[in-house]
């Protein structure tokens, strides 16, 4: 009996040499050597020169770390793909920041 995909479920691999999910959205939660997050567009520090995440499967790893899964739409063909749907996600979810009062 053949196996039929599940259309429904994407399997998407990270792409090597990438590191956009690391680098341009912001983290909130503590990483180690991270204890206040980051912000966007800042490298994480868990992030090793070979682009790849140094506590990947480590429970000291953020959980929003471990819920962001590849997919084809963040992922798309190209690390710059990624790094701009990342940053244009992180915009879009951006709390609104409230009106300063306008100084004399």
């Amino acid at each position: 009996m053949a196996v039929v995909p599940n259309p429904i479920r994407s399997v998407h691999a990270c792409r090597e040499a990438c590191g956009a999910c690391c680098i341009a959205p912001s983290i909130s939660s503590a990483i180690p050597g991270m204890p206040n997050g980051k912000p966007a567009g800042v490298r994480c520090v868990q992030l090793g020169e070979d682009l790849r995440c140094a506590i990947f499967g480590d429970p000291l790893r953020p959980a929003c770390c471990s819920g962001l899964k590849p997919s084809e739409p963040m992922c798309g063909n190209t690390r710059d793909h990624a790094l701009a749907w990342l940053k244009q996600l992180e915009f879009d979810t951006k709390p609104a920041q409230p009106a300063q009062p306008e100084r004399a």
